[in-house]
């Protein structure tokens, strides 16, 4: 894919992005990190290849902090008891804030927290139909883009310098089926 292309692609997750945030301008948290626990929730955002490349690029343009380890939250945030695995997202700053807040994916925009609070629920439909336009976008980037992966295992993957782990399956896929 061209820089052009995957630019195009970008601009359309970011307006998508803008129109879920106003979706969901009504609703808010406390703020307790506690969605950002997986190990405790049970929950983990799965991401897009698209969603990767925008994480990837906020990322990289704080070149000092690239891919942060997680502080023991525990210690600043005694309010919840702790679990021995949390499975802290990566991206939490050592304050307790997303530290990609603005490229945050899709799964972290629709406050599945059980503390949310809001004045008009979004509808399940409108929803899905949010849903349905990443998967769009995310395969108009690469054909299997839209296969949403656990959002730690595309941290990982693209910590080792893998593009998403997505772009080259899809190459290689590509490659074996010529032979």
């Amino acid at each position: 894919m061209s820089p052009s292309d995957e630019n195009a692609c970008l601009e359309a997750l970011q307006a998508l992005y803008r129109e879920i945030d106003a979706a969901y301008a009504s609703t808010s948290c406390p703020s307790s990190s506690e969605c950002c626990r997986f190990g405790r929730t049970g929950r983990e955002p799965h991401v897009t290849s698209i969603e990767m490349v925008l994480v990837r690029r906020v990322v990289s343009r704080r070149a000092s902090r690239r891919f942060p380890t997680p502080p023991p939250l525990h210690l600043k945030m005694a309010e919840l008891p702790v679990v021995a695995d949390e499975r802290v997202c990566p991206m939490m700053s050592p304050d307790g804030r997303c530290s990609i807040y603005e490229a945050r994916p899709l799964g972290c925009r629709t406050f599945f927290c059980d503390r949310k609070t809001t004045l008009s629920e979004v509808r399940h439909r409108e929803l899905l139909a949010f849903v349905s336009r990443l998967k769009q976008i995310a395969v108009s980037h690469d054909p299997l883009g839209d296969q949403g992966r656990p959002f730690t295992r595309a941290l990982g993957d693209a910590q080792r310098g893998r593009a998403g782990g997505l772009v080259k399956k899809t190459q290689a896929r590509s490659s074996k089926s010529r032979r």
